[in-house]
């Protein structure tokens, strides 16, 4: 066990996430397999871990894997996980594998977004529920929570837009409570703001009994979406880790005919 003096921030950092994991310095050390005396010296800088205890720890701890890089660069290491851009040669195989996924949930709309909100690919079924969109929302890079919440997006036809619009936010910030992510929280902060559209105060039927759907007028006809949002699992870099498909299942066999028959 080494005693030099740790870099600002990394043992406040571990204490934050075990603190909010709720997770005592006894257990974690048991999952770790490590000692409470350890985990104590590394959380008041008396000892500095070393990669493999900062992952060993993230991993017990489920921290995301951006915020992982960060204690580790704070712990005086170089960051573990990749960061690839969505463009990049590496992504390939991936694109192509989401592509045929989102071409095979047609009709019935599909999209996949990053870490903050930003539509990275779509298939037709969310392409027919843009009609009314303004053109400027849907420029790249389009943002799902521009388009879903600005007045001059989705927001007029939401239905139950008041419940919708809770529903995101609240989805929000679960995930700024755990990623210290600048973009995303000026995005919250914009999205938020946004003046609230007439109407939109319907509540949720029968299906809510399930989940909270989207109910939203389209082409004169009341349609009603489920949400479903599925990550990648065991990812290794940081963009893959924070892509997440959202699929949108019909919530009554009348959206589901019309989606059919309009495909």
């Amino acid at each position: 066990m080494t005693t030099a003096t740790l870099s600002p921030g990394v043992g406040p950092l571990l204490r934050e996430w075990r603190q909010r994991a709720g997770v005592s310095q006894l257990e974690l050390a048991l999952r770790a397999d490590s000692s409470a005396r350890h985990i104590s010296f590394i959380e008041t800088g008396k000892s500095r871990p070393s990669q493999e205890m900062v992952l060993r720890l993230a991993e017990h701890l489920d921290v995301p894997m951006r915020e992982r890089n960060a204690l580790l660069v704070a712990a005086g290491h170089a960051p573990y996980y990749p960061e690839s851009s969505l463009d990049s040669p590496g992504l390939d195989v991936l694109r192509l594998g989401i592509d045929r996924l989102l071409t095979g949930y047609e009709p019935f709309p599909a999209l996949v977004v990053d870490g903050t909100y930003q539509v990275w690919a779509a298939n037709s079924g969310i392409g027919m529920l843009m009609a009314d969109v303004a053109p400027w929302l849907l420029e790249p890079p389009m943002n799902a929570m521009r388009i879903t919440l600005h007045p001059e997006g989705l927001a007029p036809r939401i239905l139950n837009f008041r419940e919708w619009r809770g529903h995101l936010l609240d989805q929000m910030r679960r995930q700024l409570a755990l990623l210290r992510s600048r973009p995303l929280r000026e995005l919250y902060e914009e999205v938020s703001g946004y003046p609230l559209p007439p109407g939109g105060e319907e509540r949720a039927g029968e299906s809510s009994r399930l989940a909270l759907p989207m109910v939203i007028r389209h082409d004169g006809r009341r349609l009603s979406f489920l949400s479903t949002i599925a990550t990648f699992n065991t990812p290794v870099d940081v963009t893959v880790s924070e892509l997440a498909m959202e699929t949108f299942l019909p919530a009554d066999p009348e959206t589901a005919a019309y989606l059919r028959q309009a495909g």
